[in-house]
């Protein structure tokens, strides 16, 4: 598993067997959290081992126990916690807890697994060993997307300044927002890996992304957007790592990680024969796919080569006559995890926030000084340095940071100025965590 290892690999084939699908209600709860950690440990791993390239067991492990539609199921399960139930528990006014950190762990666990399934989804055995739930897994990524291409129709996603004003749980709320652009992007990804394996998946599969959602107009919307892309004071920036990046002059025209994801998954999803065969190419669709030809240009085609086909593709699509929408009658199958679990708990979203402010939100002071020592053992500073994409920014101003806070050793600043004005947000945290470092 390459230098640095935050598993052995007997430790991560225990992980991967225990993994497994928790209720709504018993989120955030001491089993739940456990799990939390183990897959965080997971996808620190999964990283470290694609960024050393010496075989990566995780994705073989995930694959042989079949825990690949358990993950699906996990992720399906946070996203409608956090659309049903996280909003119940912000109305509560009187619910005031010490620490939000507890209630931050389920909002993030929906990142966390997104993440591990962009790192280890690279793999067509791992799309395969998904079975059914990767029609769950399309109509995820869907969601995300329309949610993406919507948002940057209105001005973009929310910047990570908070106001002073804000309480704890609106603090919270904002932070959920930004997380939520960046799962979209997530998203992106695991998407286009689906469509690398277009020629293995079912027919109710590309009938749901190629007729239900309509993918390839969506694809087009994205490039269109471009949400990842942003002018700022007359200068381009680009999101990656967590942050907004201003690309210099002699960078703009180099293609983004982000928008040749897109151009694949295009690729995959009008070229390749199975595709061709179920996408009715309508004079919406026509009309849509054929705006791609205005950024098909001679720089992005030394980019990607392959594009060439697309773009004679395209060419030949202008001249051709549009279909009729089919009206065949096709028995499909569809997507059941986001169905069923709403069903299970209709009704119940109230009566989930109730027992969880009362046991699993609201927890004392001991439980907390546990906690933190779990999480100072799950995140190895060592660990993540070598994950990290970037080196540290300031947690205040966001400028490159070169200086830790002495007392945690978490948090991150440029200058002592900003700490000083960073102190009343971060100090309850900082307290917990130097706590858990003694209780070791």
């Amino acid at each position: 598993m390459g230098d640095l290892e935050l598993l052995l690999p007997g430790e991560a084939d225990v992980l991967v067997r225990g993994l497994r699908s928790f209720p709504l209600r018993e989120m955030g709860s001491e089993g739940w959290n456990q799990q939390h950690e183990n897959l965080e440990k997971l996808n620190m791993q999964a990283i470290l081992d694609a960024t050393v390239s010496q075989g990566e067991p995780i994705q073989e492990l995930l694959v042989t126990h079949g825990k690949i539609p358990t993950l699906v199921e996990e992720l399906i399960a946070v996203e409608m916690w956090k659309q049903k139930v996280f909003p119940v528990l912000c109305r509560v006014e009187d619910f005031k807890p010490q620490n939000t950190f507890p209630i931050y762990m389920v909002v993030h666990h929906e990142a966390s697994i997104i993440n591990l399934l962009e790192t280890v989804f690279f793999h067509k055995e791992v799309c395969e060993s998904a079975e059914d739930t990767v029609l769950d897994l399309v109509d995820y990524c869907h969601r995300k997307l329309t949610l993406l291409v919507a948002q940057s129709g209105c001005g973009g996603p929310p910047e990570k300044e908070g106001s002073q004003d804000n309480n704890p749980m609106q603090e919270l709320q904002k932070q959920a927002e930004l997380m939520e652009f960046e799962i979209a992007l997530k998203a992106l990804s695991v998407l286009r890996y689906i469509t690398d394996c277009v020629d293995s998946l079912s027919l109710s599969t590309l009938s749901r992304m190629l007729s239900t959602h309509n993918l390839p107009c969506l694809l087009v919307e994205l490039l269109e957007h471009s949400p990842w892309s942003r002018r700022e004071g007359g200068k381009l920036q680009q999101f990656k790592g967590s942050r907004w990046h201003t690309v210099a002059p002699s960078e703009q025209q180099k293609l983004s990680k982000l928008d040749g994801q897109v151009w694949i998954a295009l690729y995959n999803l009008l070229l390749s024969p199975e595709a061709q065969a179920r996408y009715c190419l309508t004079s919406f669709a026509k009309g849509h796919l054929l705006k791609l030809r205005a950024f098909l240009t001679d720089t992005l085609l030394d980019q990607l080569p392959n594009l060439a086909h697309l773009q004679s593709f395209l060419a030949h699509l202008a001249l051709a006559e549009t279909q009729p929408p089919k009206k065949d009658l096709v028995l499909e199958q569809i997507p059941e995890i986001w169905e069923r679990l709403e069903r299970e708990n209709r009704g119940k979203w109230q009566a989930v926030a109730k027992h969880q402010l009362q046991h699993v939100f609201s927890p004392s002071e001991q439980d907390l000084r546990l906690q933190a020592q779990r999480w100072a053992e799950t995140y190895r500073l060592d660990v993540l340095e070598a994950v990290a994409p970037e080196r540290p920014h300031c947690a205040y101003c966001s400028a490159e940071a070169s200086k830790r806070c002495s007392r945690c050793q978490n948090e991150w600043y440029c200058q002592r100025k900003c700490q000083v004005k960073h102190w009343e947000k971060h100090k309850k945290t900082c307290v917990l965590a130097a706590q858990g470092d003694r209780a070791k």
